[in-house]
């Protein structure tokens, strides 16, 4: 029995010797690894910025977001923790006069610097980044401070301690360039640099004076006001929608600082729009317009499109090629292979992003603005490179596309949303990860086309309508209504006063009404009628999308509480019918209810569903037009009523939402946003008549 006891304690104790020996061993290669793993992966990140930091633009999928999300934030920390690491392995060396393995490793400082610079197609994940410049300029500062420390403590006087200068000054001017654009972005500044310059308008003293003057000499005066109603209009050289769009880009600018804009600007910008013959054309001047504002508020377009910038890219590019080869003249004998290896691949890294990051710059729109400007040699050169560029990196996808935004709009349906959750009766568990992480998995987009002429022409037409309507409230502006049919005029107003009264509730009444009279009217041959019924659709499903994935995006409300409400009450009826299992047997039964009593009476205010109440509506609108016999103009109407709704939302939405969606795959509501206030139909605009000139005439 001893013996055995004995044997077990000599093999525990042989066993925890070699786990010690194990662990003492990983230590020492993770010691020995640390350096090179973080800062191969610091390189790693900046090449995943770099490719997917423009398609977030046009890629509205959540995988995109949430893996630049965590390269974003992992980026900033490998480095900083890299150099942190670097310092520590310092201090554990200070006593050596001179350490090969260390000295090259200091080397690599200045490559952190450049990573924390961060690439040119995103510097910002969010506008908050932007707000929190002053943060970030403090980090920034520390760790060039560490970095010039960890320098500091390695010169021997080696080469490799003279290539380091160039580098840090490449690493000094990608920092700074990071924080002049977090800083010129951040709303406060950005604001401050859209306001004009002051005015004090006309000497009032100066006029008052003339006038005690002339009055002394005996003259009557009389003072009269003249009107000064000239709009400087310019559209001769506006006929290619890029011109178009960078000139109303540079205009409209103080939108997305909640600025007022003269009367200049909407005359201008409205004779332009209406001038159109097309919403296709429209939409495109709206979409490069957003493309412009995106390259501002996001990356570093601003500042590497301009002088300054151009020639800060100019000195990192030679200090990085400068350094690569020099490091390849010099004696490398006394560094390991792998610290060589590692170097040569941060050296290739940062040449490579840099020269990727001239090609896409290259191919921008920033760059054709500037190439039409220009009558010179270079331009033909650098078109030609820029298509050489296109076929090479275009046809294996390491270039962005040539898109402004997602071209797709969110789907919600309420009723597929019912059957859904109908699957999950008696199992309480997948009910309760369906419902927490429903908005993380479940998105249907459906594409609009730049050749989709049926939504993107019923949404100008419409605007346009309305923009020729004035000195009414908004809604009513939207909603007005120039036929001759009174009926028809006074279910707008009602409609329009609906609206404004409980916007979220007439969505979802109206969302339900389209589906149930799109299953009455699902075989109908006339290609009229299904064009007008598929924008219907399109625009109802994607309205609720808003409403339960991007409320703040609508106007303030109880739209999530009538959505939960609506949805538990239709739950409720289709699983006490256990027949029903699709949309079409439950739209069947729901239209077949008798709803000659208004629910209100029954139910009254508890309960915020609106189910019954949008069948009401469904089956008005449906005997209308079976009395009328006019199929085609109810879906007219219903259509109308979403276009309607569509831009009332845009109009409320607030700027800074619709700047947040431009890095998520951009909104179709932000596009409707910009084009009311280019025709006018905003409240950012100086409504007036002119401006005001007193003169005095002397009798």
């Amino acid at each position: 029995m001893l013996i055995i006891v004995l044997s077990t304690l000599i093999f525990q104790h042989q066993q925890m010797t070699l786990i010690g020996i194990s662990s003492e061993r990983i230590s020492t290669i993770w010691n020995r690894w640390e350096v090179r793993v973080l800062v191969l992966l610091s390189l790693f990140l900046q090449i995943v910025l770099i490719l997917l930091g423009k398609r977030r633009k046009y890629i509205p999928k959540n995988w995109i977001r949430i893996f630049l999300w965590v390269a974003y934030l992992s980026a900033d920390w490998i480095a900083t923790v890299s150099l942190g690491v670097l310092s520590r392995k310092e201090g554990a060396k200070k006593t050596q006069s001179y350490d090969p393995d260390y000295v090259i490793m200091a080397f690599w400082a200045p490559f952190l610097l450049v990573h924390l610079g961060g690439p040119d197609t995103i510097t910002a994940y969010s506008l908050e980044d932007n707000e929190l410049w002053p943060r970030r300029l403090v980090e920034l500062v520390v760790q060039l401070i560490v970095a010039l420390y960890v320098l500091s403590r390695s010169w021997v006087y080696t080469k490799v301690n003279f290539l380091a200068i160039p580098m840090l000054i490449a690493g000094i001017i990608k920092i700074g360039e990071r924080i002049w654009v977090l800083r010129t972005a951040s709303n406060d500044v950005f604001r401050d640099s859209m306001l004009p310059r002051p005015d004090p308008g006309p000497n009032y003293a100066k006029f008052m004076d003339g006038h005690d003057a002339k009055k002394a000499e005996g003259f009557k005066i009389s003072v009269r006001t003249i009107i000064d109603t000239s709009t400087a209009v310019r559209h001769n050289n506006l006929s290619d929608p890029l011109d178009a769009a960078f000139y109303f880009f540079r205009t409209f600018k103080p939108l997305f600082a909640d600025l007022i804009l003269s009367f200049q600007d909407r005359e201008n910008s409205r004779s332009f729009f209406q001038q159109k013959e097309t919403g296709t054309e429209a939409f495109k001047v709206i979409e490069i317009e957003l493309g412009f504002m995106y390259d501002l508020l996001l990356t570093k377009a601003g500042l590497i499109h301009s002088w300054p910038g151009s020639i800060c890219r100019f000195v990192s590019l030679l200090c990085t090629i400068s350094t690569l080869i020099a490091f390849l003249i010099i004696d490398r004998n006394d560094y390991s292979t792998i610290d060589t290896s590692v170097t040569f691949l941060l050296l290739f890294g940062a040449i490579v992003l840099e020269i990727y990051a001239v090609i896409v710059l290259l191919s921008s729109d920033w760059t054709e603005l500037w190439r039409r400007k220009q009558k010179k040699p270079l331009v033909d050169l650098i078109s030609k490179a820029n298509s050489c560029f296109q076929s090479c990196f275009g046809s294996c996808q390491l270039l962005p596309l040539n898109k402004r935004w997602s071209e797709s709009v969110g789907q919600y349906n309420l009723m597929s949303h019912c059957i859904k959750c109908k699957s999950f009766k008696g199992s309480r568990t997948k009910k309760y990860i369906y419902e927490k992480l429903e908005k993380y998995w479940y998105q249907n987009l459906e594409p609009v086309h730049d050749e989709d002429e049926g939504l993107k022409e019923k949404i100008f037409v419409q605007l346009k309508e309305a923009s020729s309507i004035s000195d009414i409230s908004v809604s009513e502006q939207l909603f007005a209504y120039t036929g001759n049919d009174d009926e028809t005029k006074e279910f707008f107003h009602n409609l329009a006063q609906s609206m404004e009264e409980n916007f979220d509730e007439t969505i979802l009444r109206w969302h339900i009404a389209t589906d149930l009279c799109h299953y009455s009217d699902e075989d109908n041959d006339s290609q009229n009628v299904k064009n007008l019924i598929r924008i219907s659709k399109l625009l109802s499903n994607y309205l609720v999308f808003l409403l339960v994935m991007h409320p703040y995006m609508l106007p303030s409300g109880i739209g999530q509480i009538r959505f939960q409400d609506t949805c538990a009450e239709a739950i409720e009826i289709i699983e006490e019918r256990e027949y029903i299992s699709d949309e079409k047997e439950a739209r069947d039964l729901l239209f077949k209810v008798n709803t000659e009593i208004l629910p209100s009476q029954i139910k009254g205010d508890r309960s915020k569903s609106v189910l019954f109440d949008a069948c009401i509506v469904a089956k008005s609108q449906f005997l209308r037009a079976r009395n009328d016999g006019e199929n085609e103009q109810k879906w007219e109407r219903i259509s109308r009523v979403w276009v309607g709704m569509l831009s009332y939302a845009a109009s409320q939405c607030s700027w800074n939402y619709h700047a947040r969606r431009l890095s998520q795959g951009g909104e179709l509501l932000t596009h409707v946003w910009l084009l009311m206030a280019h025709l006018g139909i905003t409240k950012h605009f100086q409504i007036s008549k002119g401006h005001l000139r007193a003169k005095l005439f002397l009798s």
